[in-house]
């Protein structure tokens, strides 16, 4: 494990994590948790019954202007915790019903996750685990915990450097999720499903991504359309975020696109129009009671 030379996104830091030195997502050499809850709001499939075992974690390699889950991922809330108690919370979703392990925004964690991944599986566990990522990741990160992981649902959020730069504070990552992506498939192929969030009044951005998946992934992945953006006051600075919500006439239009892309495996959301359903990860219950059920908080 490469702790002493950090190379899991792009970015390189090749920080020092065992002397104490942090990179751009802040990420040391512990697990950092910030809940663990079944969780009801993802797809269909994942989702389920008993709901899924979604675990976000703590810190990101990205600077999303519009993130939801800024609190935890910009604000780094949260809780240290070692590789064992992070694997008995994954025993506790377990004992709970959960339908899998999903791992939100693991990607800064990979080096503390692959142990603590290891020794659940050592100790019982038997779900599915999901990598639920954005995607800024290298090729080497995806085959460091592609041992432990069943199922990919990594982000495809846009292939325009000019959007990436703006929204994400990364220009390569169109091309660097592109070719994680394309790693996942190698890997794990009909086991991945690419999400995709539409930007309101930035379709371009949408079309280019269909139109990728179209030719690259049709076939190996299934496609989950997302309409959830919602203008968010996160403390990022910038004025380059979409200010309002997806229209009915973009949504009509990307669900045309659909059609003259031949793409037909995968989900699309319902136009979400409001903003009551935002998460807050200061309460017990960071979702609304419908969505989820709290199995452990920071």
């Amino acid at each position: 494990m490469r702790v002493y030379n950090c190379g899991l996104c792009p970015r390189h830091c090749a920080v020092n994590r065992i002397k104490g030195e942090t990179g751009y997502c802040r990420a040391g050499t512990s697990v950092k948790l910030a809940l663990a809850a079944l969780h009801f709001g993802e797809e269909p499939p994942i989702s389920g019954v008993g709901g899924s075992g979604a675990m976000f974690f703590s810190n990101c390699n990205l600077g999303c202007v519009f993130c939801q889950n800024y609190q935890i991922s910009s604000e780094s809330y949260g809780r240290e915790i070692s590789a064992e108690d992070c694997a008995g919370i994954m025993l506790k979703l377990q004992e709970a019903g959960a339908e899998n392990i999903n791992l939100v925004t693991g990607t800064p964690q990979i080096y503390a996750l692959v142990h603590a991944l290891r020794y659940a599986k050592q100790h019982g566990l038997k779900l599915p685990v999901y990598w639920n990522s954005s995607g800024y990741e290298t090729e080497t990160a995806v085959e460091l915990i592609d041992e432990f992981i069943d199922f990919y649902l990594p982000d495809l959020k846009t292939l325009n450097k000019k959007y990436a730069r703006a929204w994400f504070a990364g220009e390569d990552y169109g091309e660097t999720a592109a070719r994680s992506i394309l790693k996942m498939l190698s890997l794990k192929p009909n086991k991945t499903i690419i999400r995709h969030l539409i930007m309101p009044g930035f379709l371009d951005s949408t079309r280019e991504v269909l139109e990728w998946f179209a030719k690259n992934a049709a076939g190996r992945a299934e496609l989950s359309l997302m309409t959830q953006y919602t203008p968010v006051k996160n403390g990022i600075v910038s004025n380059s975020a979409p200010k309002r919500f997806v229209s009915q006439d973009e949504y009509k239009t990307v669900l045309n696109w659909l059609f003259e892309f031949e793409i037909e495996d995968g989900y699309f959301q319902e136009l979400m129009p409001d903003s009551g359903w935002l998460p807050d990860f200061s309460r017990e219950n960071p979702f609304e009671s419908k969505l989820s059920k709290t199995i452990w908080h920071s």
